[in-house]
């Protein structure tokens, strides 16, 4: 998908973005989805939930950043809350405001990817062909 890495300029731009690319692949995708509470009382939604044919579900955060700043101290929250949900979790994230260590942390937890690395991503999640 040409020019998506620079095609973002808001975390709803990055939700569209990875939405067009789920939906190139085959994938159906829903926005938005309720799935319960957080701790605290709020609502908790899924950016974006992609199935494939078979039924396999994956949710997807999307997080964008385009300057430094205080967003990205949310993202640990994040994390955590993917673990209540009654399906697999991923952040897509993009941007160049999150600080080296936090993009350290979220490629550590093994639940982030880059943008630009979420085609192959979703490729063996759905095991569809490698291009």
């Amino acid at each position: 998908m040409p020019g998506r890495a620079s095609a973002t300029a808001s975390g709803k731009a990055l939700e569209l973005v990875v939405q067009n690319l789920a939906e190139s692949l085959g994938l159906e995708v829903k926005r938005q989805v309720k799935v319960g509470r957080r701790i605290w009382g709020a609502e908790r939604r899924i950016d974006l939930i992609l199935r494939d044919a078979s039924g396999r579900r994956l949710g997807v955060e999307c997080k964008y950043q385009g300057s430094s700043g205080t967003a990205e101290e949310k993202i640990p929250a994040v994390i955590k809350d993917i673990e209540a949900w009654p399906i697999d979790g991923l952040v897509v994230f993009h941007g160049a405001g999150f600080s080296e260590n936090m993009k350290a942390f979220l490629l550590s937890t093994g639940k982030a990817v880059y943008l630009a690395d979420l085609e192959i991503w979703l490729r063996l999640y759905f095991g569809l062909e490698l291009s």
